[in-house]
């Protein structure tokens, strides 16, 4: 059986992250967790033993940016390192790809054109 998502998260958009976070305390970290999974385009926010983020969120309203605007707030800040900062780029990405494609309208391709009057 699937697991139920959210209400307002759309499962087509829906992106997984695993982030190394540095610098929040235990409470830091439950505080965190509370917000993280109250967001309304937030489906799952866990924390692993290692201090690792695991999120499950809505990209096409939400971006890993986000998110680390509320680890900072909190005083956390991602694990520094080159392959951090790989994993990071590539996640805003796709985060922008996926907000692209959620605005995109279709269109059909045996439609035909609409025909400008002058």
């Amino acid at each position: 059986m699937a697991k139920a998502h959210k209400m307002g998260t759309q499962e087509a958009f829906l992106q997984r992250r695993i982030l190394p976070i540095r610098g929040l305390a235990e409470s830091q970290w439950d505080d965190l967790l509370e917000d993280l999974n109250h967001h309304p385009c937030v489906d799952l926010a866990q924390r692993k033993p290692t201090n690792v983020l695991r999120i499950a969120y809505d990209a096409s309203h939400w971006s890993v940016d986000d998110l680390l605007e509320m680890v900072t707030a909190r005083g956390g800040q991602l694990k520094g390192g080159w392959w951090a900062q790989r994993k990071l780029a590539w996640y805003r990405f796709t985060d922008d790809n996926v907000r692209a494609n959620a605005q995109h309208q279709p269109h059909c391709c045996s439609k035909m054109p609409p025909i400008k009057r002058k």
